[in-house]
């Protein structure tokens, strides 16, 4: 071999050796929207259908309790729970079935969850056999005397706020969300502390028209179910009252076959007994 091929070889040796060693590829940085969507799909939209027990008890500022518990079924409408690798932002539907207590016990809760328009909710009160339809304004009132509200069950619509990346610590992306709308929610802000591995929220503080803290959402446990990254316990406090819930997540399961005919009105007053065991 003369000098000249050894030399072509020397130089195509440096080339592949600088390209692989001298010149990595670095990751592009998540945009705050892609955070806040794969966040949303860890709580909300694992798996394309759910089921979970959930315990809950609520301590008001005297250390009084109350106790609840109920089946909650989830299902998507769509069959793919992500969109170009992000989080599915969908329409859904839940259906909240209560075992106790006695005075509560056999109610039933229904939510459509849409994309595009305001969510659709029945509760039924079997006390007067009645489906009543739950106005799109009280999505932001009490869920069953919680300090959970119903929209805190289903979700916020990503599309009602802005967002912005506030920090990124080791562990950490802190986003602030602000209403587009401020006149349709009683807070001025709200403050996300997500999870940077798991993109679960750890905190979400929420901050009223005079810049006070008065609502904290927190995520105390969390386990790895069928491969997903699930909260089995939470708490939501309120910071004017003093009250606190805590709620127990029991026997969650992802991906089972839920007809969509278990999320009408037939099955308020007949609730599917087998998926409420």
């Amino acid at each position: 071999m003369n000098k000249h091929h050894l030399y072509l070889r020397f130089f195509c040796i440096q080339v592949v050796l600088s390209f692989f060693f001298i010149s990595p590829v670095v990751a592009k940085p998540l945009s705050v929207d892609e955070i806040v969507q794969r966040s949303n799909q860890a709580v909300y939209y694992q798996g394309k259908s759910g089921r979970a027990q959930i315990s809950m008890v609520i301590t008001d500022n005297q250390g009084r309790e109350r106790k609840r518990r109920m089946t909650v079924l989830r299902r998507d409408a769509a069959d793919s729970d992500e969109v170009a690798g992000l989080a599915y932002l969908g329409d859904q539907k839940f259906y909240v079935y209560l075992h106790r207590p006695a005075d509560v016990s056999k109610m039933t809760f229904l939510i459509w969850k849409h994309l595009r328009k305001n969510d659709s909710r029945w509760v039924y009160l079997p006390a007067l056999d009645l489906v009543k339809r739950i106005a799109a304004s009280d999505k932001r009132t009490s869920f069953v005397g919680s300090d959970f509200f119903y929209e805190d069950i289903s979700g916020r619509n990503l599309q009602e706020d802005n967002f912005t990346l506030e920090e990124t610590t080791d562990k950490l992306y802190v986003i602030k969300g602000v209403p587009k709308d401020p006149g349709s929610v009683e807070f001025s802000y709200y403050r996300l502390y997500i999870h940077r591995q798991s993109f679960i929220p750890i905190t979400i503080e929420y901050f009223d028209k005079n810049d006070r803290k008065y609502r904290i959402a927190k995520a105390l446990k969390q386990e790895n179910i069928s491969g997903f990254p699930t909260v089995t316990k939470a708490s939501m406090e309120n910071l004017l009252t003093g009250s606190k819930t805590v709620m127990r997540y029991r026997k969650v399961e992802y991906n089972i076959n839920l007809d969509d005919q278990l999320f009408s009105e037939r099955y308020l007053r007949k609730p599917p007994k087998k998926y409420l065991r």
